[in-house]
């Protein structure tokens, strides 16, 4: 299955990496693409739930590390979600 990590920028500039065991990330963003947080949020939640279940489909478990990366970006996420202008900016995709 294939597998990748993407780069993301936070608000504070910050920037951070995450896995997905799937390709799947790519249909729910580009690199370059900025959003707003929740928008960002909402989609990282969706990519990485169904990464873990294609995992499941085929391994018969569910992807721990899609896991671990989904409570990393919502962990980093929490201090932002009062600020009106907060974006998340996708940096890039790497094998």
């Amino acid at each position: 299955m294939p597998e990748m990590h993407f780069r993301l920028r936070w608000p504070d500039s910050a920037e951070t990496s995450h896995y997905s065991p799937s390709l799947v990330i790519k249909d729910y963003f580009a690199p370059g693409d900025e959003m707003e947080l929740t928008d960002f949020l909402e989609r990282a939640r969706a990519a990485l739930t169904i990464a873990s279940d294609r995992v499941k489909a085929k391994y018969g478990f569910a992807c721990s590390q899609a896991g671990a990366s989904l409570l990393s970006i919502e962990q980093r996420a929490a201090p932002f979600q009062r600020q009106r202008d907060a974006r998340i900016t996708i940096l890039e995709f790497s094998p």
